[in-house]
């Protein structure tokens, strides 16, 4: 097959046509291509739900909430945990394996699980419900088992933090640093260990649910952007990070920046009332909030970030980075993430104005 029109590459937009069976193949630059744009397929690594769905909910939830977001351009997506009883976040992790191993059919790639809780402070929760637990020995061996876990959102400073840290990256998991009360310091040092156990270290929602920098006190976020070696998520609704922030943070990480949706249940239903792990949402002018104020989530979708980017004086090149190429290499996606010869064929056809025509995955046309 083939498709044509103005293909987003990592540093330039090429009128080009594009061949591709399951794989792509041959890229042509050709002239007069029509006025769409074909982006790499964008990659979710937090995402709790959309569609009145959430991944709590089992394996019918994550194929629902799968097929929402793959109609907003998502082509591989990562269900997320939220902080509950154990047997409750055991249980998800079971139903992500499910659908790991079976599929969606006619839905985006579930490339695993990011587990975002219990391994969190319990003074530093933002939307998470009060079952934060410490990462022993124990519970990390069974998230392990599952063989689901991609990525966990952890706490540096808890108990067993140390060696939690030390055996998910032995394993392969991408540990990501979040809702946390750490310091400058201890973040600098949870990035050490979790490299010298070879493993990649993250930030879950860059900004949000941890210290913010301060002049004397530069705190966990200073850290992970002064890294060569760590990567961060970022919510960019505009509404959990300014504008300027962002600009600021892809100015220094460059590549080391990816966007994720961190999406409730209440996605795509418009304003209202939701829920997010037994607690009530109030979804206003499309922020979600707990009924004591602080955010809950997200309502975004990946399309509208990248809008959102653009708007804020990115390129559309790097814009399509932020939702494809830099996930991929965070999550050690190398068939994927980039319009490339040898690559999936996971795309994203969109008009001039940035609105989603198509999605394919795979190279069928799924949306």
């Amino acid at each position: 097959m083939n498709i044509s029109g103005q293909l987003v590459l990592e540093d330039r937009i090429v009128s080009a046509s594009m061949s591709f069976d399951a794989m792509i193949g041959e890229i042509t630059p050709q002239a007069d291509m029509p006025e769409r744009y074909i982006l790499p397929g964008f990659i979710d690594g937090h995402v709790h739900g959309g569609d009145g769905a959430d991944t709590m909910d089992g394996v019918d939830a994550i194929h629902r909430l799968s097929r929402f977001h793959l109609s907003h351009g998502t082509t591989t997506i990562l269900p997320t945990t939220i902080t509950r009883p154990w047997a409750d976040v055991m249980d998800a992790l079971h139903a992500v394996a499910e659908v790991w191993r079976t599929g969606i059919p006619d839905g985006p790639q579930v490339h695993g699980a990011h587990l975002e809780g219990p391994f969190v402070s319990p003074h530093r929760l933002g939307a998470q419900p009060p079952f934060a637990i410490a990462p022993d020995p124990f519970h990390v061996e069974q998230a392990l088992s599952t063989g689901v876990v991609r990525v966990v959102t952890l706490a540096p400073e808890l108990e067993h933090a140390e060696t939690a840290m030390e055996a998910f990256a032995g394993a392969g998991v991408r540990v990501s640093l979040g809702h946390t009360v750490t310091d400058y310091e201890g973040a600098e040092r949870a990035i050490c260990r979790i490299c010298a156990a070879g493993g990649v270290a993250g930030a879950t929602h860059l900004f949000n649910a941890m210290a913010p920098i301060e002049s004397r006190r530069p705190g966990p976020v200073t850290a992970l952007m002064c890294s060569d070696a760590a990567y961060a998520e970022m919510i960019f609704d505009t509404h959990h990070v300014h504008p300027a922030t962002f600009r600021l943070a892809h100015r220094v990480m460059g590549a080391r920046l990816l966007f994720v949706t961190d999406a409730m249940r209440g996605t795509g239903g418009g304003d209202g009332i939701s829920q997010l792990g037994g607690q009530t949402v109030h979804i206003h002018n499309g922020v979600a909030r707990l009924e004591n104020g602080s955010l809950a989530g997200s309502v975004l979708t990946l399309d509208v970030a990248l809008r959102n980017a653009v708007d804020a004086g990115m390129s559309l090149s790097d814009a399509a980075s932020l939702v494809s190429t830099n996930p991929a290499r965070y999550l050690g996606l190398e068939d994927r993430g980039v319009l490339a010869p040898g690559r999936r064929a996971d795309f994203v056809v969109m008009n001039n104005a940035l609105r989603i025509e198509e999605v394919w995955v795979g190279g069928k046309r799924l949306h």
